[in-house]
């Protein structure tokens, strides 16, 4: 059997959940269909756990467990995993003074159960940043952070896939309108030798692994205009795999909705299956 991870910005999960047209029943109906998925990683939940606990009852009824972190700010952030097994352990950010309140990393140890292996799961909301100013630096500052975190733990033993909306497009195949974005948050040059490090220093983007040198496949795309329609998105939700997990990488999709209205959140799931 495969263990199928999947990696979804809700965009605010009381939004979420809601039944916005016939067509569009939220999350819930999705999260409980047939699928096989073992786990869930959220970002954007904007939500206290009483508030996330509520609106996803009816699929913490159905047997998922959910670990998370909030926002320091209210109604901002937050992070968790849904797992069909509950986890052995849970960690609340990366040792940062400045950013473990701000409910942008939230990391589970699981224990080897059938198909699933000992596995460390993390689920990360990367600041957006800007161009320029304070918050293009605070966002370097969480990178600087945050990646000396990544490289330790890349070396565990164990399998270790980190996913999230990591608002940072690696390359041009990334993102639909790359050559008027050169200047714009996410795809700055910085930013996309950051990811770069990343990937030189054992990480496997698993996606692009799987699919090759396409454009695409986008997980976001902006709510105005055709941008859904046109397919003029970015690729910035992704799973990044240590050696032990990403040789294990067999399918990747991206669970697009089949019309703008039928959509719950402005991103796709991006959903990764390991044999």
């Amino acid at each position: 059997m495969s263990l199928t991870i999947t990696s979804v910005n809700v965009n605010g999960i009381r939004a979420a959940v809601k039944e916005r047209n016939p067509d569009n029943p939220g999350i819930l109906p999705w999260l409980g269909a047939p699928t096989g998925r073992r786990f869930v990683l959220l970002q954007e939940i904007r939500a206290s756990r009483d508030q996330a606990v509520e609106a996803l009852a009816p699929a913490l009824d159905a047997g998922w467990s959910l670990s998370m972190t909030e926002s320091s700010v209210k109604g901002h952030a937050g992070v968790g995993v849904l797992g069909t097994v509950a986890p052995d352990a849970v960690r609340v950010g990366f040792g940062s003074e400045e950013f473990d309140g701000t409910g942008r990393y939230l990391e589970i140890d699981v224990a080897a159960d059938g198909d699933v292996p000992a596995l460390t799961l993390g689920s990360v909301y990367l600041p957006k940043g800007a161009s320029d100013g304070p918050k293009r630096d605070e966002k370097f500052r969480f990178l600087d952070e945050f990646g000396a975190h990544l490289d330790t733990l890349s070396r565990r033993r164990r399998g270790v896939v980190v996913g999230g909306d990591w608002n940072i497009a690696h390359s041009e195949l990334d993102l639909k309108a790359w050559k008027t974005n050169q200047r714009s948050p996410g795809f700055l040059p910085e930013e996309r030798a950051w990811v770069g490090g990343l990937l030189d220093r054992s990480w496997v983007d698993v996606t692009r692994a799987l699919v090759g040198d396409e454009p695409g496949p986008y997980s976001w795309w902006s709510w105005r205009g055709k941008a859904f329609d046109n397919d003029s998105g970015w690729r910035i939700d992704y799973h990044l795999a240590n050696p032990v997990m990403a040789r294990r990488a067999c399918a990747t999709r991206v669970e697009r909705a089949d019309a703008y209205d039928r959509r719950w959140s402005d991103h796709a799931p991006v959903t990764v299956e390991f044999a």
